[in-house]
């Protein structure tokens, strides 16, 4: 089984770019499960219904989330109703949607997908911790027993944190791909039990930017510490960045493969 995941989706550029593409991306990659995080799809700060929904539009069977999840009030009677979207698992208080779901995918595997949201650096009150959360997911479902793939998507600032729980995790679950800090990293590899890696999947998303933000108004923030203004999408065209994950009958990764095609970062496919 093939596994697609694309990085935080942001803004209109990177939507615009996903869309254009990413039915293409599942036919010739031969893709039979397709992840994305969108969690920065409307206009950079969180997602609506109606983004979403252009989401499914196409072929994306999940949509994972992170900390920007409740920027659109309208996403959490959302949540309720679209088993499709997840938010990370381990928030306290705000419980929504579910953080996990089991899917089909379109080869007839199951596919369990789970959403996590590091504790370092980010406020660690709303939190519990990840590794723990992932040890109560993964008393209800055993690879090769109840479920044939097993997907995490680490939302953390820390690469240390990510890397700690796929090894933490390695041999239980079939990928750890962490995202939130836009950056395609060059670690993507399979740890010693089975379970593929990655720091960050990237971002799709204008690369000429500050993280999918326009530039001179990052810099200004940067310059000014008092600054009051808003950051904003960049506009220019995006690159899409992801990870290629190919799983065995035993559940374990075979192969990781990172992806990114257009915009200003080198190219690994060719459509």
């Amino acid at each position: 089984m093939r596994i697609l995941f694309l990085g935080d989706v942001v803004g209109r550029a990177g939507r615009k770019k996903v869309f254009s593409l990413i039915d293409n991306l599942v036919s010739k990659l031969k893709i039979d499960f397709t992840i994305v995080n969108a969690e920065n799809s409307a206009h950079g700060f969180g997602i609506n219904p109606s983004v979403a929904e252009k989401f499914f539009n196409h072929q994306i069977d999940v949509i994972t989330t992170g900390d920007h999840i409740w920027d659109q009030m309208t996403i959490k009677a959302y949540l309720q109703q679209e088993n499709r979207i997840i938010r990370p698992a381990n928030y306290k208080k705000f419980n929504d949607g579910e953080g996990c779901h089991l899917y089909m995918s379109r080869n007839g595997k199951r596919v369990l997908v789970v959403n996590l949201l590091g504790n370092l650096f980010i406020d660690r009150e709303e939190l519990y911790s990840p590794f723990t959360t992932a040890d109560e997911i993964l008393k209800s479902y055993k690879l090769g027993l109840n479920v044939d793939a097993i997907f995490i998507d680490m939302h953390a600032e820390a690469t240390s944190e990510k890397m700690s729980l796929a090894n933490y995790l390695d041999g239980r679950v079939s990928a750890v791909i962490g995202t939130h800090t836009h950056i395609p990293t060059a670690d993507a590899h399979i740890l010693p039990n089975g379970t593929a890696f990655q720091s960050d999947a990237g971002m799709c998303g204008d690369y000429d930017s500050s993280i999918g933000m326009k530039k001179e108004l990052s810099i200004e923030r940067f310059l000014n510490s008092d600054a009051k203004n808003h950051l904003a999408p960049a506009e220019g065209e995006a690159t899409i960045c992801g990870t290629i994950v190919e799983i065995d009958g035993n559940g374990l990764a075979v192969s990781i493969e990172p992806l990114r095609i257009g915009g200003k970062l080198k190219q690994t496919h060719n459509l």
